[in-house]
């Protein structure tokens, strides 16, 4: 790969201490007037400067060793001893060469401890998952082990680059195993022996016919068979030096993981210090440079020139101002920004800027239902390139105007939306904001239908790194990438706090509303180049999460048909049960006391009924949480009796009570709210109501579904994936007998239970494949043998006997289980089927029990999460198909794999045949999809 390839605007990390000693050998020996050596200085400057002309990187990092030991001495004391020490004249120009690189705007990072190598290789790996192209320049061979398509080398002597390919061509292995190349052949120039009798060639034909250094090891007796002279010896040779290898390995390979502060990683170039460098080059002699400086020629390039204007806002006057969450410094530029009180102003503004093909556009609303919100304001901005002009428009809705207002008339909400529907309603301008479901159904209330390109900022952040909880993911994000967010956030905090029913102070609306709108358009010209520039990252922003946000607006706008004389009449019947339980209670109590509370429980259980303690909470106190009052109930009444009465309670609490209070006056429907950034596998979300966890697994819950019904005329239709995470897991695990039993019709439950309890599948009990599935969804989601023993309630051997046979029976499983955790620990995030990160920064907490939470989430997240990415997709093609003729068809819940329709009668077949049709092909795995259909007239009798 020569110098011509074509890469623009990477990341650049540059081995500092490689760059020192090959100026101290390839410059001539210039020094100053007084005989100081500057021509190292001199040399790694030119070099430094050459790169950033050439490449024009944004962000940069010259990083350089440390003296003293590292954990390779500790392993090896031989590590390195053959290097001279560092000669005088070489040693003079360090630290002068790091203050001018400084001054430069350029990180300079010297980590104790570690190896130069390691701390690259660890920040080239952070970028490069973040999809960033990483150039490293370097002379150091082990440094072609990280590289990817992500992370290239250079030598900036020869200009030759190393992608995997030339990696290959260059030590005839790829990327992936120069360690175990490494181990084997040795490094002399770090005094790594390697195995002896090992050559170059040697190491290429056993690695690359049989495998790295592990299953090599584990397949030593291959070796016997390849066509390769003096085999045997061969053999004999890594046979007796296996530990030396292992230990050549663990010199040889450069760590990835190395504990850096977050400021190690903020590597974008700055401004020049000026000052400091008209000094350093006035000492140093560097007399073209210091001209250079002064008559302004010299800069970074020089400096890197953003394709993107993404943070253009910056440059205006008043943004610095804005920035600032201090209202007392917040002031309006009039000749940029509007608050418009008449149709003339409004009519103007838009005459000014129609021609531009972008909108910001934020709603400003007194609550977040779209039934009740009232508009109390809205701001926005149109433009090509930069944000140059916004206007806030306050809507007369009872406002109280103050003092410096009071003569303004304010505008209707009727007059605004009027003479902004062009805007809107226009499919060829650009519309950006955040949280805009909400103002998609806020706007189609009033008759105004969304068009256009839409992005949200808050789905650009959340696809690109599965949460929206930036915090939690800091060490994921690049400096500029966790600025925005941050900046947005502040935004979004300091403009929600003061949403108030009542507008007091028009004028301090105006400020922060414009402060948000500019961390908007700031933050989506960080994310939307990341988006782009990931194809199917892309795919999912365009193709399911905006099509989605009209899909989910229209369900909740529609909702779904609630029986209130069932709730109510269930409701009565739950306070005769729970009436009853406490009764029985009291009874066996022998004492009336309040089964709500958690402290006169502990009284009777453990003080006054002597029953034994289990567990105890943090505070010390008994415990009696549902694991143990199940525990308790298998011997004594009274536990049996609090956990039932605790379900009943719930219900009624959560369900019938709350259900009843949500139920809409005018159209007799409750209006969920779906959220699509909350979860962390990328599945919807439901709230108030919550729709997604009205309980269906006992009677009494499944009673509440009851009232869910269709109109007259009508019927409730069930569409629900069957199995849908295990055939998920055939398809990415590849398991032959797992897809087998898929594509063979097999129950997979009765054949698993069949294989695990050794009977024949024709005896296999009701109980035995309740078990089975148990283990089979219990395994997918990254359960142990110990956490299987207590769903099972069998001991921790029986529990383990069952695993070892599943996966005997499916070892692909057990393969692809093992890779997952291999990749998280490695990226720290796992992806589904469609490409979506779900990030698990837990991964690397410290916290033992946080570390194997996230373990197992990486191992359910890609199934759980390619689930969600399916059922979206059905969503979409449903949707469509819906469109396309006025079809008797409602999409009225999404319940994790499952669709909810309202059907009229005469439409029935036909529904059922095309969802079913739709869900089943909207994605092709190995294994078929399948969908459980059910018809009602309630959604009890229709799941």
């Amino acid at each position: 790969m020569n110098s011509q390839s074509t890469i623009h605007n990477p990341i650049i990390l540059v081995d500092g201490s490689f760059y020192m000693y090959r100026a101290y050998h390839a410059y001539p020996p210039l020094t100053t007037q007084n005989g100081q050596p500057v021509w190292v200085i001199y040399g790694v400057i030119s070099m430094i400067k050459s790169l950033i002309t050439r490449y024009q990187p944004s962000h940069m990092a010259v990083i350089f060793d440390v003296s003293g030991k590292t954990f390779r001495d500790d392993l090896f004391k031989q590590y390195k001893s053959n290097r001279i020490k560092i000669p005088d004249d070489l040693s003079i120009q360090i630290i002068p060469t790091h203050k001018i690189i400084k001054a430069m705007g350029i990180s300079v990072l010297n980590i104790p401890n570690v190896e130069a190598d390691d701390v690259i290789a660890t920040l080239a790996t952070f970028y490069a998952q973040l999809n960033k192209t990483v150039l490293i320049s370097t002379g150091d061979k082990d440094m072609a082990q990280i590289v990817s398509s992500n992370i290239i080398l250079i030598n900036t002597m020869s200009n030759i680059m190393l992608n995997p390919t030339e990696v290959e061509k260059k030590f005839g292995v790829p990327p992936t195993l120069i360690a175990d190349y490494l181990a084997l052949v040795g490094d002399r120039a770090d005094n790594i022996p390697g195995v002896p009798g090992i050559g170059k060639k040697t190491a290429q034909i056993v690695l690359n016919q049989i495998g790295n250094l592990n299953i090599l090891y584990q397949n030593l007796n291959n070796i016997l068979q390849l066509n390769i002279r003096g085999r045997k010896k061969i053999y004999q040779a890594l046979l007796i030096n296996k530990e030396l290898a292992f230990l050549c390995y663990k010199l040889a390979t450069i760590k990835i993981d190395v504990p850096l502060q977050e400021s190690d990683y903020k590597l974008l170039i700055q401004e020049i210090n000026t000052q400091d460098l008209i000094l350093l080059f006035t000492q140093y002699e560097f007399n073209t440079w210091l001209t250079d400086l002064q008559s302004g020629k010299w800069n970074n390039t020089n400096k890197y020139e953003k394709k993107i204007i993404s943070t253009a806002y910056t440059k205006h006057a008043n943004t610095k101002i804005i920035q600032n969450s201090s209202y007392n410094n917040l002031k309006l530029n009039n000749n940029s920004n509007y608050i418009i009180y008449n149709t003339a102003t409004l009519k103007h503004w838009i005459k000014q800027n129609y021609h531009k093909n972008h909108l910001i556009l934020n709603i400003h609303s007194d609550n977040s239902n779209i039934f009740t919100a009232n508009i109390l304001g809205l701001c926005l901005s149109l433009y090509n390139i930069y944000i140059n002009q916004y206007i806030y428009i306050p809507i007369s809705n009872n406002i109280q105007i103050p003092n410096q207002y009071n003569n303004k008339n304010y505008l209707s909400l009727k007059n605004v939306l009027l003479n902004l529907q062009p805007i809107l309603e226009n499919p060829a301008v650009v519309k950006i904001g955040q949280n805009m479901k909400f103002n998609y159904s806020l706007l189609k209330r009033h008759n105004i239908n969304l068009s256009g390109k839409i992005f949200d900022v808050i789905l650009e952040f959340y696809i690109l790194y599965g949460t929206t909880n930036y915090q939690n993911i800091k060490r994921f994000l690049n400096k500029e990438t966790f600025n925005s967010i941050l900046n947005f956030q502040q935004s979004y905090d300091n403009y929600n706090n003061y949403i108030v029913k009542e507008i007091k102070n028009i004028y301090q609306e105006s400020l922060y509303a414009i402060q948000l709108i500019l961390a908007i358009f700031d933050l989506h010209q960080i994310l939307w180049p990341q988006l782009y520039s990931n194809d199917k990252l892309k795919k999912i922003f365009q193709e399911i999460e905006i099509p989605l946000i009209s899909i989910l607006a229209h369900i909740e706008s529609y909702g779904v048909l609630i029986d209130k004389t069932l709730l109510c009449s269930y409701s009565m019947e739950l306070n005769v049960h729970l009436n009853t339980l406490q009764n029985q209670a009291y009874q066996l109590a022998g004492t009336s006391f309040n089964l709500d509370s958690i402290k006169q429980l502990q009284e009777i259980l453990y003080k006054k009924q002597k029953l034994p303690i289990l567990k105890k909470t943090p505070s010390g106190s008994p415990s009696t949480n549902e694991e143990v009052l199940k525990k308790l109930s298998h011997k004594y009444p009274i536990p049996k009796i609090i956990l039932k009465y605790r379900s009943l309670s719930k219900l009624k609490s959560t369900y019938t009570n709350k259900l009843i209070s949500m139920v809409n006056t005018e159209s007799n429907r409750i209006h969920t709210s779906y959220n699509q950034t909350r979860t962390a596998t990328g599945r919807l979300s439901s709230a108030n109501p919550n729709l997604q966890n009205i309980p269906n697994r006992n009677h009494d819950g499944r009673k509440i579904r009851q009232a869910f019904i269709a109109p007259s005329h009508s019927v409730i239709v069930s569409a629900d994936y069957s199995q849908i995470e295990l055939r998920i897991m055939a398809h990415l695990s590849r398991d032959f007998k797992l897809i087998n039993d898929f594509l063979s019709g097999k129950d997979i439950h009765t054949t698993t239970a069949s294989e695990i309890f050794v009977t024949s599948l024709n005896l296999v009990t009701n109980e035995q494949r309740h078990q089975a599935k148990t283990i089979n969804f219990g395994l997918i989601y990254g359960m142990s043998a110990f956490g299987l023993s207590k769903q099972l309630s069998v001991t921790c051997y029986e529990a383990q006997k069952y695993v070892d046979r599943y996966f005997q029976r499916y070892p692909g499983v057990m393969q692809y289980i093992q890779h997952i955790k291999d990749n998280v620990y490695k990226y720290g995030y796992v992806s589904t089927l469609e490409g979506r990160k779900l990030y698990l920064p837990n991964i690397y907490s410290k916290n033992l029990s946080k570390k194997k939470g996230a373990e197992r989430a990486a191992i359910n997240a890609p199934m759980q999460g390619s689930a969600a990415d399916i059922i979206k997709k059905a969503m979409i093609s449903i949707n469509y198909w819906l469109k396309q003729d006025d079809i008797p068809v409602q999409m009225i819940m999404q319940v994790h794999d499952e669709l909810v329709f309202e059907v009229q009668n005469n439409f029935i077949d036909t529904a059922i045949k095309q969802i079913k049709k739709l869900m089943e092909e909207c994605f092709i795995l190995d294994v078929p999809l399948k969908v459980d259909i059910g018809v009602g007239k309630n959604w009890e009798q229709a799941h």
